[in-house]
């Protein structure tokens, strides 16, 4: 089973608002498509993390608002929105949680923020101010916004089978100063960075765009294919 981690959401029922912990169905079905059993992991206490992972053998880290800047020593730019304390406590033990027991992880746009983070990296709070570039393209997600070129000796290449590919592009937020024993892999032609691996380990695969939302693209769906193989060789393992 592969967990999807959850984005809380408010919702204005008719007895009042309500959380409600949800996944975009892209993600869902970028799992599904890859021979995977998708499962919703909530945002709950970040004690009861390693109990939740009892019950997977794979992980994506999915997108949304940005990490609360006093987690990386900044102080929150005029940019910077949509943090939840919460959730950055929670996704942060998930992330720490699954490298210590060698869980595969997806860590995809926000999600690669929160793992460079919880490493101990630092972020750029808002790109534009920085490259002059704007890659927060929410509009256009199931495109083509500009190409990225990769590492070739990493395991995102791998599993992209390219050096170099197009990407979209929906976020403002990037990683500053990559994490010790970090390596970036991918760059933007802005020179941001794209995607981040951990030296000497192959279960950490995190990139910037998303790759769930250009689900026609088999190079793009190569990512969960790559997750739910990882997952399944471990759980073998793990039952040998």
């Amino acid at each position: 089973m592969i967990g999807i981690s959850a984005c809380p959401k408010t919702y204005e029922a008719a007895t009042g608002p309500t959380l409600l912990h949800t996944a975009s169905r892209f993600y869902v079905e970028s799992v599904e498509r890859a021979g995977g059993l998708p499962v919703i992991l909530p945002v709950i206490d970040p004690d009861d993390v390693p109990v939740l992972l009892d019950a997977v053998d794979g992980v994506v880290m999915t997108g949304g608002g940005d990490v609360q800047p006093s987690l990386y020593g900044a102080t929150p730019g005029a940019e910077t929105h949509n943090v939840d304390p919460r959730r950055d406590a929670f996704d942060i033990a998930l992330l720490q949680c699954a490298l210590e027991r060698d869980i595969p992880v997806l860590a995809i746009c926000r999600g690669m923020q929160v793992a460079n983070v919880a490493l101990g990296g630092t972020l750029v709070q808002h790109v534009p101010a920085v490259t002059g570039q704007h890659h927060d393209q929410a509009k256009r997600g199931h495109e083509a916004v500009h190409k990225v070129k990769l590492e070739p000796d990493s395991h995102l290449a791998d599993a992209l089978g390219s050096t170099e590919l197009d990407v979209n592009s929906m976020h403002h937020q990037a990683v500053l100063e990559a994490a010790a024993g970090s390596r970036p892999v991918a760059w933007a032609e802005d020179g941001t960075v794209e995607a981040f691996e951990i030296e000497g380990n192959s279960h950490l695969v995190a990139v910037q765009w998303h790759p769930e939302l250009l689900e026609d693209w088999p190079e793009q769906q190569g990512l969960f294919r790559q997750l739910v193989h990882d997952a399944a060789a471990l759980r073998s393992a793990g039952n040998g």
